[in-house]
């Protein structure tokens, strides 16, 4: 008989261990997203439209943005949608055809990636942060109404994460100071507010398509929704340097911008726009097994949904006073997390003249010691999604 002995000081839990670690090193990596897998589900109608573009040769604009605009519109519940360059380039523009004066005040959230304060601050307006509630890290409504002044022009909440902020007291807000409401969707393409789609809800709503959202291009694109049809004529107008849509060539209206939508990211909306409904489903199904399988941990928190609120997971993002540490754990396992946002805006040295100093928003320094983002993509399946809940789970001892 074979037998096998073991020094008695390391204690057969310390093998367990050992021999999990090393299994995992062994598994394929979970990764935070897959671009090329989800391609390769819908690679024969992608590359058909991307064809007929290029056949056309209309690489600028064209037939296949008209068509993404036209179904992007319809799918919001808005008139009309532009198509431009990027998602920063969407706010500069809603927020250009405000004409905002030097002085004029923008309120906004310190929680969101730099763009939706950079687009404020290249205007030439005053950025002010107020903090967001502590549930859904969007904008709260208590701290604008702190904050807002005579000089208010626009409030601009962001829909963190997928999740809608509240916005018929901010709108009720904005309304009563004269002010108006714009949204930054860029990551919330097809959540819901109160039953309609976010875009549809302020004066505009601005759209990132960066390829990793929800629904991405394969560049960058963006795009702005309306129902104000005087705004988007000058959007579609500032988009092309300030030539006046349908008017004579080479004849400017007003200085304007290069920011116009490429004809093939127009294709590539076009053809996925088709899939998002469904996309936003899986993400949603997804987001319920990870609630369902993180659920009762102590010092866990996962992303909580409002009763209003029908939201599209672009992040599945929990709390965790050991935020460090866990990714660590779980990059040990092979599992890929990331951080949305290690650094409140105010924070930093670009927006450090804004109003806020650093103890100011204290919900939104808070949360940035604490979230971590999970892996999450409609071609998730649930055996990795089981795979991450179980790598989380021990490393609670749960």
């Amino acid at each position: 008989m074979l037998r096998v002995s073991f020094p008695y000081a390391i204690s057969c839990d310390s093998y367990v261990q050992e021999y999990l670690v090393s299994t995992a090193a062994t598994l394929a990596p979970v990764p935070m997203n897959d671009l090329a897998l989800q391609h390769a589900t819908i690679a024969a109608q992608l590359e058909a439209a991307m064809a007929q573009t290029v056949q056309e040769c209309s690489f600028i604009l064209g037939p296949a943005v008209v068509a993404f605009e036209q179904a992007y519109a319809a799918y919001c519940g808005v008139d009309h949608c532009i198509g431009v360059s990027n998602g920063t380039d969407a706010l500069t523009l809603a927020l250009k055809c405000l004409d905002l004066q030097p002085g004029d005040e923008v309120i906004t959230t310190p929680h969101t990636f730099g763009a939706t304060a950079e687009a404020v601050g290249h205007l030439g307006a005053q950025i002010v942060f107020a903090d967001v509630e502590d549930e859904y890290l969007t904008l709260d409504a208590a701290r604008v109404a702190e904050r807002i002044t005579d000089r208010t022009r626009v409030i601009l909440p962001v829909h963190i994460y997928g999740h809608p902020a509240d916005l018929d007291p901010l709108r009720t807000l904005a309304d009563d100071h004269g002010a108006h409401l714009i949204e930054d969707a860029a990551q919330a393409q097809g959540a819901r507010y109160k039953g309609d789609v976010v875009g549809s809800l302020g004066v505009a709503g601005c759209f990132s398509f960066y390829p990793g959202k929800n629904l991405g291009a394969y560049g960058d694109a963006g795009g702005i929704t309306t129902s104000d049809s005087a705004m988007a004529t000058r959007i579609r107008s500032l988009r092309n340097h300030g030539q006046v849509a349908g008017g004579a060539k080479f004849t400017y209206g007003e200085l304007g911008y290069n920011h116009r939508m490429d004809g093939l990211q127009g294709a590539v909306l076009d053809v996925k726009l088709k899939h998002l409904e469904r996309w936003n489903v899986r993400r949603r199904e997804i987001a319920k097994r990870y609630d369902e399988g993180l659920a009762g941990l102590d010092g866990l928190s996962t992303p909580s949904t409002a009763a209003w609120a029908d939201p599209v997971y672009h992040l599945y993002v929990i709390r965790c006073n050991d935020r460090d540490a866990l990714a660590a754990a779980l990059k040990e396992r092979q599992i890929q997390t990331a951080v949305q946002y290690p650094v409140p805006l105010h924070a930093t040295t670009a927006f450090s003249d804004c109003g806020a100093a650093v103890g100011d928003l204290p919900v939104t320094e808070k949360a940035c010691e604490q979230i971590l983002s999970l892996p999450i993509f409609p071609e998730l399946d649930d055996t990795q999604v089981d795979r991450v809940i179980e790598a989380v789970r021990d490393f609670f001892g749960a």
